[in-house]
């Protein structure tokens, strides 16, 4: 999984928006948030199930706050799902209580291509 942290704007422009090949799955995370941590290993487990046809990415906003803010991220966990650099779907941290809401999430994307 690739992780962009601090003051990556450059990478996230490039990684994520300019991929063209495949979606590019972003969890959005951050140092003072449990449930992110609590979730992580699960997410980096999907990745290996769901990498073939998504990129996955993970974004710690501490210290890239401004990219969170411009990507409206309003709280912590958020999973969003790019396309062509667009954003097609986000799921909201009211949204997720487990990995299985994740996961569902991926695989609406996943069953499509």
């Amino acid at each position: 999984m690739l992780e962009i942290g601090k003051d990556n704007k450059e990478v996230f422009e490039s990684d994520v928006l300019g991929e063209t090949e495949k979606p590019v799955f972003v969890d959005f995370w951050g140092d003072k948030c449990e449930i992110c941590k609590q979730l992580m290993p699960s997410v980096h487990e999907l990745e290996a199930k769901y990498g073939d046809k998504i990129k996955f990415v993970s974004l710690n906003i501490s210290g890239a706050r401004r990219l969170a803010i411009a990507q409206k991220v309003l709280g912590l966990p958020t999973m969003k799902l790019y396309k062509a650099g667009e954003c097609v779907d986000t799921l909201t941290p009211d949204k997720i209580s487990n990995i299985a809401d994740v996961e569902s999430f991926i695989k609406a994307c996943y069953e499509t291509l």
